[in-house]
């Protein structure tokens, strides 16, 4: 039973911080695609102020291809900016169709900019397609497996709003972003200047944005200061006005998450010490019992010359063994966990050696406080007396 709590509450607090620290490795994917260094001009911020009223945002105007161009001609500090325009829609292939496909018109160096355009096969745009409109498109990999069955998708033809479009590239499989409503598997990419030509890009509700990536060596803020001083002045406003557009950028996200990761480590903790609490005292009462039974062949160790410290670390031992027994359990339990939940979180989950190493330290912690008690009152016993126990 002692080694139980000890187990459980192993079990319980590594489990937590594995938890978390996949949930970090999985999320800083997520963070490194949308780009440390990069800063996305748009209507909508990813926080919201509590001060400033929701129609305000509502009001705002979208970010235009025009104020794309500008940003490109007079930002010194960025080292590439891009334009995306998106809609979901259905895509088509034969008789096969896939639906809420996010399909998105961008600009020649969207790929320079963000990290999320992985092709798996074929090639990208080329300047001469993006700057007449060609008809191609580069799909995500479940709009592949849906559209083509054992057949080859690039070469064919695929129908975006009844339109042919030429499959140029399959990019990789990547999964759903943690942070983002970002999911390439389930996109479409293609030219900007062709994509305006079968959607209303005047639509409001269709999300766009300006993606700005910084030069090395410059900072995000330094980035967003001169992004507002493009733009104030191409949407006219006055100085004391407020801007009118959201600069929104990856620590936001991040930022988010950590005292989310705090509370869940307390509860974590607070669980599983209650567990290693009762297992300890578990530990403590197996020791008491020990030294009451060997009582005896304590004192004959002692009349042989056996020092305190000896029988006080042989004790100690016993119980950081026993604990340590109990951490290895939940340590095992919690490595099977991993291999069988992982998928069904449509994330990797990862027991790191931090983490064992946190476990086997807490464990004999544990061993070496409940077994103090005893080992130094089994240290503390006379020879002679010791040695008249019957017990």
């Amino acid at each position: 039973m002692s080694l139980l709590g000890i187990t459980i509450g192993i079990f319980s607090i590594i489990t937590v911080f594995t938890f978390i620290d996949s949930l970090q490795i999985s999320l800083q994917k997520d963070v490194n695609n949308l780009g440390s260094n990069v800063v996305y001009v748009e209507k909508w911020p990813w926080t919201f102020s509590k001060d400033y009223p929701w129609w305000k945002y509502w009001i705002r105007p979208q970010p235009t291809v025009n104020e794309m161009n500008e940003i490109q001609k007079k930002c010194k500090d960025a080292d590439a900016v891009a334009y995306t325009f998106g809609k979901n829609t259905t895509v088509e292939y034969q008789n096969s169709s896939v639906d809420m496909v996010s399909v998105n018109g961008i600009t020649d160096d969207y790929d320079h900019v963000v990290n999320w355009v992985k092709i798996g096969e074929g090639r990208y745009f080329t300047p001469t397609e993006f700057t007449g409109g060609t008809n191609v498109a580069i799909i995500g990999a479940d709009v592949a497996s849906g559209l083509f069955t054992g057949t080859e998708a690039l070469g064919k033809y695929i129908k975006v709003k009844g339109r042919k479009v030429l499959v140029v590239a399959v990019m990789k499989k990547q999964g759903e972003s943690k942070i983002s409503d970002i999911n390439m598997d389930v996109s479409v990419l293609m030219p900007y200047n062709y994509m305006k030509t079968i959607f209303d890009t005047r639509n409001m509700w269709a999300p766009r944005v300006i993606l700005v990536k910084a030069r090395d060596g410059i900072s995000n803020a330094q980035l967003m200061s001169e992004i507002e001083g493009v733009l104030r002045p191409i949407r006219q406003l006055k100085p004391t006005q407020e801007d009118n557009f959201a600069l929104n950028e990856s620590s936001m996200v991040s930022k988010n998450f950590g005292s989310l990761f705090d509370i869940i480590a307390i509860i974590g903790w607070v669980v599983g010490g209650f567990s290693i609490l009762v297992g300890g005292i578990g530990i403590a009462n197996i020791m008491f019992v020990s030294v009451k039974e060997r009582t005896s062949l304590i004192g004959i160790q002692k009349s042989l010359g056996a020092k305190n410290y000896f029988i006080l670390a042989q004790f100690i031992v016993e119980a950081i063994v026993l604990c340590l027994i109990g951490g290895i359990i939940g340590l095992l339990l919690i490595y099977i966990l991993t291999l069988v939940i992982g998928d069904s979180f449509g994330m990797e989950f990862i027991l790191t050696f931090s983490n064992i190493m946190l476990g086997l330290s807490l464990s004999a912690f544990i061993g070496l406080i409940s077994g103090f008690i005893p080992a130094y009152t089994a240290s503390q016993l006379d020879p002679v007396e010791a040695i008249r126990s019957t017990y």
